[in-house]
C-alpha cells in the first residue's frame, strides 16, 4: 500500500493563497503593484540620489555650460519631490492594503487548521487514555494528562488574549 504524504492530503488552495489573490487584482492593484516593486528597488535610489545631485549642480550654478533654471531653495524640485511622495505613498497603501487581505485569508486559514489540529489531538489522548485503562498500564502524571483531554476554552483564551492586548 502506497503511503500517502501529509502534503497531498492537504487542498491546495492553502498554498496558493497569493496566486490566487495575485490573479484577482484590479488594473489599479496591479498598477501599484507594479509602480511600488520599481520604486522600491535600488535602482530607483540611484537614480533619484544622481538626479538631485545633478539638479543642485546645475541649479548652483557649478556646473559651466548649464545655467541655473531652479535657483535655490530649489522650489520646482520641492513641489516635484512632493507631488512624488503624495503619488508613491497612495500606490505603497494600495499594496499593503491587498497583502493585508492576503494575510489576513492567511491567518483565518490557519486558525481553522489550528483549531482542527487542537481537536484531533486532543480527541487522539482520549483515545489513547482509553486504551491505557483497558490495558491497565500506569501513566506518570495521568491527572496531567488527563487535564491535556479538556476541550480547548476558545472564549477563556479570547478573553485573555484581550485582556494581554
Amino acid at each position: 500500500m502506497r503511503q500517502v504524504d501529509h502534503d497531498e492530503r492537504r487542498p491546495k488552495h492553502y498554498w496558493s493563497l497569493k496566486a490566487a489573490a495575485d490573479a484577482k487584482r484590479s488594473i489599479t492593484e496591479i498598477i501599484a503593484d507594479d509602480i511600488t516593486r520599481v520604486f522600491g528597488s535600488f535602482w530607483f535610489a540611484t537614480a533619484h540620489i544622481v538626479w538631485f545631485v545633478l539638479w543642485i549642480l546645475i541649479n548652483s550654478d557649478r556646473l559651466p555650460g548649464l545655467s541655473a533654471f531652479d535657483p535655490f531653495p530649489f522650489g520646482l524640485l520641492t513641489m516635484i519631490v512632493s507631488l512624488e511622495a503624495i503619488f508613491l505613498s497612495i500606490f505603497v497603501l494600495i499594496s499593503q492594503n491587498r497583502a493585508q487581505k492576503t494575510a489576513d485569508l492567511r491567518e483565518e486559514i490557519s486558525l481553522k487548521v489550528t483549531t482542527q489540529s487542537e481537536k484531533e489531538v486532543t480527541e487522539t489522548l482520549r483515545i489513547v487514555d482509553q486504551i491505557a485503562k483497558h490495558l491497565k498500564v500506569k501513566i506518570p502524571h495521568a491527572q496531567a494528562a488527563r487535564n491535556y483531554e479538556k476541550d480547548l476554552d476558545s472564549g477563556a483564551l479570547k478573553r485573555q488574549i484581550e485582556k494581554e492586548i
